[in-house]
């Protein structure tokens, strides 16, 4: 398991792209009005736009995993509360779970 992403829900995407890019100086790898990444080592900080369910400043983590299909088995298993099995979505597999505190996380794999 390892942290991939971390995706800063954002009320203004081109304000956001500013400050993180020319503010804080993070090297932008991409930017579409819906999706914007930026490197910082060995995690990717991704801009989202905000919504309903993710309000402007929330942030979800992104994990990923060599197998998708094992852990989403292991995990119910262990009782894991998954929002979303396993999907095929933007080239990869996704699913979502909640943590303990309900916060949504996403898991990508191959």
């Amino acid at each position: 398991m390892r942290l991939n992403y971390a995706i800063k829900f954002v009320s203004d995407m081109n304000a956001a792209i500013a400050f993180y890019r020319d503010t804080l100086g993070l090297p932008l790898i991409f930017q579409s009005p819906f999706w914007s990444e930026f490197e910082t080592g060995g995690t990717k900080l991704a801009l989202h736009p905000a919504s309903e369910e993710n309000p402007a400043g929330t942030v979800q983590l992104g994990l990923g995993t060599e197998d998708i299909d094992n852990f989403y088995a292991a995990g119910q298993a262990e009782g894991i509360a998954f929002t979303a099995p396993p999907t095929d979505m933007h080239g990869t597999r996704i699913a979502r779970f909640r943590d303990p505190d309900g916060a949504e996380i996403s898991v990508s794999g191959k």
